[in-house]
């Protein structure tokens, strides 16, 4: 089973960018992406052999998830049920027979960490979200989670410190999620592969230069890592300054 995450900045813009050729090349079982910066009505998507699930940001042109699969979940919702937390599209939960997937968009703390608060709102109740679906079965989570975890996971640790993505709060968040029985999939399986990023700053000719962050992840319950085959990260795919990042399971 493959199942492929993308940020995809603009999912408009990233259709003008080759975004249906690389759907379609994937084939994934499941496709999730974020920041499609949508409203309902704004987009018609072709998908044959996909069932699509949307959830909208209230504010336009901003936020938004979206989830395609070949196969009907058995129940999709949209947010955590959390109210302060469900007005910006962030989420959508598909469940399947034996596991749960969900496509996150996490808050970005922004410059001068303006919203690094309502961010370490957004990862305690997210966490308690994830939680709570993985006593139940296996979980799945994907997408832009705004967070470099380690030095290995950037290329320029040291300058960007405390800057929005690197802070030691955020990281420590996402250092909580791990403590809680969850693996960051793609270190699972290359635990010191250096360069490895999904985004690249539109600056400076970043991406040529692969000066990047891994902020993009597949991260699985605990309870389904004999299922994982593996892991990666297609940084050769444009459209967007985020690349997509993959997950096969059996």
């Amino acid at each position: 089973m493959k199942l492929i995450s993308w940020n995809v900045n603009g999912l408009r813009a990233c259709m003008q960018k080759g975004f249906m050729d690389f759907f379609r090349e994937a084939d994934a079982d499941v496709f999730c992406l974020q920041e499609t910066k949508l409203q309902e009505g704004q987009i018609e998507m072709d998908l044959p052999g996909y069932y699509q699930y949307w959830n909208y940001a209230e504010k336009k042109g901003y936020s938004g998830t979206a989830l395609y699969t070949k196969q009907e979940p058995i129940r999709v919702t949209y947010g955590i049920g959390v109210e302060e937390h469900d007005h910006e599209g962030r989420v959508i939960t598909a469940e399947f027979a034996d596991f749960y997937v969900v496509t996150v968009y996490t808050p970005n703390s922004q410059r001068e960490l303006t919203r690094l608060e309502y961010r370490m709102e957004w990862e305690a109740a997210f966490l308690d979200y994830v939680k709570g679906l993985a006593k139940k079965k296996g979980v799945i989570f994907c997408g832009d989670l705004n967070v470099a975890h380690e030095e290995i996971d950037l290329k320029n640790p040291k300058t960007n410190h405390k800057n929005a993505g690197f802070t030691d709060e955020e990281r420590a968040c996402f250092t909580r999620v791990v403590e809680n029985g969850f693996i960051d999939s793609f270190r699972y399986f290359y635990p010191d592969q250096t360069d490895a990023y999904s985004w690249w700053s539109y600056m400076g000719n970043a991406r040529a230069k692969n000066v990047g962050w891994r902020i993009d992840y597949f991260v699985v319950s605990e309870n389904l890592k004999d299922r994982l085959e593996d892991a990666r990260i297609h940084t050769q795919v444009m459209g967007s300054d985020h690349c997509p990042v993959e997950l096969d399971i059996r």
